[in-house]
């Protein structure tokens, strides 16, 4: 598992597993998100982003399955 540096008010930290696609979320609030059929690329813009949650919220949580 890869965790991807992330400066977010709303993120703590990122992790990206390449091999199966799961991007691990966590939040400055303790709350956990996995989600499963994420490309590397949509992982990377997400960390990359001027505002990483405001991207999550637009992109990810929008575009793919959410399982924990």
């Amino acid at each position: 598992m890869q965790e991807l540096p992330v400066s977010s008010k709303i993120i703590k930290s990122v992790y990206f597993r390449p091999d199966d696609g799961r991007l691990y979320i966590r939040f400055r609030n303790g709350e956990e998100r996995q989600f499963t059929g994420v490309p590397q690329k949509a992982a990377i813009a997400m960390v990359k982003a001027s505002s990483p949650g405001q991207h999550y919220i637009e992109h990810i949580r929008t575009q793919f399955e959410r399982v924990a």
